[in-house]
């Protein structure tokens, strides 16, 4: 090799080492955490605590409602891209804001009676989710604007991995608190961690965007879906969305009925899948953000679509085992790992879709679009597992996921 391929080489592996431990990137993780934290704290940690305080199971389960704003949040997105805040910027300024407005409404939900005042509680916990999700929209813009297409990959695993962190702290870590104190000063110190995000916003550096935002509110409605539906592949790539991930989607839905089934325990589910699992699913993801850095979207959305796919036929040939903990280990590793580094790919390249005069808005109806998969397709899985049995059912989920791969053959060529 000549010394110039060489120089060249050492300065591509400088840039990607400089690319992962940036600035950049660590603004993303932490907004990840910030972003990952509120979800839990009016879900299952809410549920705990009104469970605690003998509420009425139906109020219990009335109370997923407050969840609405995070699959609502497409409808004031635009109100995102078009209102630009008088300090910060348009990005840092709504996230201060929201941020601000979250801490304060979760202080509040520290001082609420369940028991007592089951409506007051809904209240302000559809206020957090409302702030909370806005803070979505935001920080998934932040991110987009921030990196550079070739970064995208490596920063979207690390804001996935800080979110799934801060779930981590809002659930597990609030569940240990709340046996050594009372759940009021569980959601207060809760409260207090959203100075994470707050912190984070004021180093952070406002996106440069050359795009100019929208002028006023009919444009900033209608222009996000002139402009994307303009393309003549908005179609081809509305349907990779839906069936990139389809299959995995169908098959993660049935791994607990799947794993409980087959003669393991609870307390063996809880260490593989969910424990082990969730560190495979982290290391999955900081892997496929690293290969995305070396080796470009497109490729790694190859790479990663096919391993999530033998991934789902290792449970096929886990269903002819029986009860097999290391087996089961191996399968359950695999999967994660497989799907953590498919979902860095899969969101990297709905933020490459993106138009920068409307990031917000177009990257919180893709994302929408993204949890269709997850909630029309999987309803019918338990049926399906019942007709073909276990062995069929997930060989049948791998062959669902040919058809994405397919599309991707289609949008590999537009882009030559």
């Amino acid at each position: 090799m000549s010394a110039a391929a060489n120089s060249q080489n050492s300065h591509s592996n400088q840039v990607h080492w400089k690319a992962l431990i940036s600035k950049r990137m660590g603004i993303n993780f932490f907004l990840g955490f910030s972003s990952g934290m509120p979800l839990l704290l009016t879900g299952s940690t809410l549920q705990a605590w009104m469970t605690d305080a003998q509420v009425d199971l139906t109020v219990i389960g009335i109370f997923s409602l407050v969840g609405l704003p995070y699959s609502l949040k497409f409808i004031w997105a635009p109100a995102m891209d078009w209102v630009v805040p008088s300090f910060l910027g348009r990005r840092r300024g709504w996230l201060f804001c929201l941020q601000l407005a979250l801490a304060i409404a979760i202080l509040l939900l520290s001082q609420s009676n369940p028991a007592a005042n089951p409506v007051l509680l809904a209240l302000i916990a559809v206020l957090v989710t409302f702030f909370s999700a806005s803070q979505d929209i935001v920080a998934d813009a932040y991110r987009r604007e921030s990196l550079a297409d070739r970064e995208l990959g490596w920063g979207t695993s690390l804001f996935v991995n800080g979110y799934r962190i801060g779930m981590l702290v809002a659930g597990a870590f609030a569940l240990f608190l709340a046996d050594q104190f009372s759940w009021e000063t569980v959601y207060f110190l809760m409260a207090s961690l959203m100075t994470v995000g707050l912190i984070t916003t004021l180093v952070a550096d406002e996106p440069k965007v050359h795009e100019k935002p929208p002028i006023n509110f009919k444009q900033a409605v209608l222009g996000p879906f002139q402009e994307f539906f303009s393309r003549k592949s908005a179609l081809l790539f509305l349907a990779f969305i839906l069936f990139y991930k389809l299959g995995d989607s169908m098959a993660s839905h049935m791994f607990t009925p799947f794993i409980l089934g087959h003669g393991y325990t609870k307390t063996e589910y809880a260490a593989v899948a969910k424990t082990f699992g969730l560190f495979a699913t982290i290391g999955g993801g900081l892997i496929g953000g690293a290969l995305l850095l070396k080796l470009g979207i497109q490729r790694s959305l190859w790479i990663f679509g096919i391993l999530q796919a033998i991934s789902t036929a290792g449970f096929s040939i886990l269903s002819t085992f029986g009860h097999h903990l290391g087996m089961l280990t191996a399968v359950v590793a695999f999967e994660n790992l497989s799907s953590g580094m498919g979902t860095a790919a899969y969101a990297a390249f709905m933020a490459s879709l993106t138009n920068k005069k409307f990031t917000a808005t177009q990257y919180a109806l893709l994302s929408s679009l993204m949890g269709v998969p997850r909630v029309i397709a999987a309803a019918p899985t338990g049926w399906l597992a019942e007709q073909l049995g276990w062995f069929s059912f997930f060989l049948m989920c791998t062959i669902i996921a040919i058809p994405g791969l397919i599309l991707l053959v289609r949008i590999q060529k537009l882009a030559r």
